[in-house]
């Protein structure tokens, strides 16, 4: 890090009459779905983000920031300066229904759950100190603008929880009212739901953008109280779906050359660039009030970026009905971006909903003229919990009593030139094939608690992020000491923090096919003009027709594809094989074409067959054809794609 001569925190500067200086501002800037690498500074060459990039430059940039994968946890965790395992709100549920405050417990499981999952709450503990009420007790004036996502109904909301001056609406899990664009029909009382948004947004002219009117609304804030100390969360909506911008935005990105290994959306490039221009305008009502020296001003990202939204299956769906809420932004999203998804977070697998370097790691700048070095860039390993405690040492406030901080501060890292080592990051996920994992160091552990062979190895994966930020190579196998060493702090991380972890379920029966565990001796595979036995070491595929085959729905990989197949034939037996695909994009198998042949040669030992399958997009069917004659013996498939990504079944 470069670092220049700084001055000491606020606490401890004074004026030249020996009268303690006011302590400084805090505005807390939270963009939703914000990937790693979306933004000019953090190495994109096709969004385009003036404000954040200078900001970069007034600022301490983080390299290693983590977040949860998900935004309600995220939110939380910045709000308590809690660990996911501690406040207990797991998953994006902010917007469900409220269950009655307790003990945390487990979610309903079927024989199909291998491991009982620690069931997510829907809002914030009541009994939580939060961020807002600590700077609240110190004489502070705060506000929220934007999306809250954690609680549904007015008992848990933002002014429930130290937030004098509020501007947001529920249910939230997106914009107000599903729209970015004015009228948003919000009303002032009532019970919110999925057809009715209660809060006190209220609507703009026709066609105004929602966070236009946020940075209105928060400049109208810091604007009356320029004179005394303010917190500010200003949590955009920007850049969550549904994927809609400034038509003129959307056009000027749409002739703007791309890189075919770059960012390419020209309508995800507008929604960043609205939010770039907010946040450039809260920027400058600061220099022009003179308080920008006296604001601490943090940038930061709930999730990574989105991967897996607007595909052409979820675009058929929302383009169904022409005289759908859905129809008019998902066209212009096809017109323009086609069937890509909303953003690549380029370098790192995966995104949002994925415990992948992609789904957790995100932008984090923070920014405090002559207290923090301008320019500077950290590797610093620093998580969302780790605001809470940063945000009132800098500011000088005591931490509260009766409320427990898991976060660790790294105001000496912003102010001091502290290195920061030693330290981790947990991120607690355990649904839809997530699980739990730990950065430690140069090295990350994944636990699993589903099988997903269409998505990962195993239940435990094991990466060196110094060699490999990309996650390619799973080191678990290799280094079960280093595994052992990391699985120590997971639990310990369930020991003190009181979460639930996930056990084993005493009902799972192993023979039982599932998504999440597909741990049959076949894997799921569906025989069509054939059958499949069991033999010892593999399987045997005994030919019935003239076009045996093995069908798959489980790999799902972008193109092109490798197989590595492990097979000989039955009794030795010479013959032809044959792969088959079909894309995402694609309603059926084409007549011809999209096939690739492979050799089984004569002999009774195991071969190791390669077969480069040229998938172009995403894959969504695959068919391995058996030679007709008599059929094959399989120990092992797996499918792997330039990204990284494997399926892989031995049998």
């Amino acid at each position: 890090m470069l670092f220049l001569p700084i001055v000491g925190l606020a606490c401890l500067s004074a004026k030249a009459n020996d009268e303690p200086e006011r302590p400084p501002n805090v505005i807390l800037f939270l963009v939703d779905d914000m990937g790693w690498t979306d933004g000019s500074v953090f190495g994109s060459d096709y969004y385009e983000s003036p404000n954040i990039d200078a900001f970069a430059r007034q600022s301490m940039r983080f390299t290693n920031a983590y977040a949860h994968p998900l935004c309600s946890p995220s939110r939380a965790s910045i709000l308590t300066g809690q660990e996911e395992s501690r406040h207990g709100i797991l998953s994006a549920h902010g917007h469900l229904k409220p269950e009655p405050w307790g003990a945390q417990v487990y979610q309903p499981a079927t024989s199909r759950n291998e491991y009982l999952l620690t069931k997510s709450r829907t809002y914030l503990n009541p009994d939580a100190t939060t961020l807002a009420e600590a700077f609240l007790g110190a004489g502070y004036r705060t506000a929220h603008m934007g999306k809250w996502h954690l609680g549904l109904t007015q008992e848990h909301w933002p002014d429930q929880h130290g937030f004098e001056v509020t501007f947001h609406s529920a249910p939230d899990p997106g914009p107000p009212g599903s729209t970015y664009f004015s009228p948003h029909g919000v009303h002032a009382d009532g019970k919110p739901g999925a057809a009715r948004r209660v809060g006190n947004i209220v609507d703009g002219p026709e066609g105004e953008h929602i966070d236009d009117r946020l940075g209105t609304e928060a400049i109208r804030f810091i604007n009356e109280h320029q004179d005394e100390p303010f917190y500010l969360n200003l949590w955009m909506y920007d850049c969550h779906g549904p994927w809609e911008a400034k038509q003129d935005l959307i056009q000027k990105f749409a002739q703007k050359e791309t890189q075919p290994d770059g960012h390419t959306n020209p309508v995800y490039a507008a929604m960043l660039k609205t939010m770039d221009d907010n946040f450039g305008r809260v920027m400058t009502a600061l220099d022009e009030l003179g308080i920008a020296d006296n604001t601490i001003v943090v940038f930061f990202s709930d999730n990574g970026g989105n991967t897996h939204s607007m595909g052409a299956s979820e675009q058929k769906r929302k383009m169904a009905n022409p005289k759908s809420k859905t129809y008019g932004y998902t066209k212009i999203y096809s017109d323009y971006a086609g069937v890509q998804y909303p953003t690549k977070n380029l370098g790192l697998r995966g995104g949002k909903g994925k415990l992948y370097e992609g789904g957790q790691r995100v932008p984090l700048m923070v920014r405090w003229h002559q207290h923090i070095p301008a320019g500077s860039v950290s590797e610093t390993i620093v998580n969302n919990i780790d605001l809470y405690p940063t945000l009132l040492e800098l500011t000088g406030q005591a931490e509260p009593d009766h409320h427990v901080i898991d976060g660790k501060s790294i105001a000496k890292v912003l102010t001091e030139g502290e290195e920061g080592t030693g330290r981790t990051s947990v991120s607690y996920f355990p649904y839809h094939g997530g699980g739990i994992s730990v950065r430690g160091g140069d090295w990350k552990l994944i636990r699993r608690y589903a099988r997903k062979p269409d998505q990962y190895e195993g239940l435990v994966e094991l990466f060196n992020l110094k060699e490999d930020l990309a996650e390619t190579k799973n080191l678990a196998a290799e280094m079960p000491e280093k595994v052992t060493e990391l699985g120590k702090l997971i639990d310990a991380h369930f020991e003190r923090t009181g979460g639930l972890p996930p056990k084993p379920n005493p009902d799972f029966q192993r023979g039982t096919t599932s998504q999440e565990n597909s741990s049959s001796a076949t894997h799921g595979l569906v025989p069509k003009q054939c059958r499949i036995e069991s033999i010892g070491g593999g399987i045997r595929v005994i030919a019935q027709g003239k076009n045996p085959f093995l069908g798959t729905a489980q790999v799902k990989l972008n193109g092109p594809i490798t197989l590595h197949l492990q097979a000989r034939g039955i009794d030795g037996k010479s013959g032809t094989g044959r792969v088959q695909w079909r894309t995402q994009e694609q309603t059926e198998f084409p007549a011809t074409g999209q096939t690739v042949d492979f050799e089984v040669l004569d002999s009774t030992t195991w071969q190791d067959i390669t077969v480069q399958v040229p998938v172009e997009g995403r894959s969504q069917l695959l068919r391995l054809h058996v030679p007709a004659t008599d059929g094959l013996d399989i120990r092992s498939i797996r499918w792997k794609a330039q990204d990284g990504k494997r399926v892989q079944w031995d049998f």
